[in-house]
């Protein structure tokens, strides 16, 4: 899959939420748990700063999940 057609998919989750579904949307769709995702962006957010505001732009920019959709990834 191609990085363009990778960002076309890339949805919010519905079910995987605790602030905005980011990480949840991210971790259906990529090999790494939505957990991990968390914690880089923490990491990210306390060690240069950039984590939140990754978040905050992914949030704005990624659509929400369609219900019925099935995941990128099994």
């Amino acid at each position: 899959m191609s990085p363009i057609q990778f960002l076309r998919t890339l949805t919010k989750s519905k079910s995987d939420v605790w602030l905005g579904g980011v990480c949840g949307g991210l971790g259906a769709h990529t090999p790494l748990p939505s957990w991990v995702w968390r914690i880089l962006f923490l990491v990210l957010f306390f060690c240069v700063g950039t984590g939140g505001i990754a978040y905050v732009v992914l949030w704005i920019c990624l659509p929400d999940e369609q219900p019925g959709k099935p995941d990128a990834l099994p």
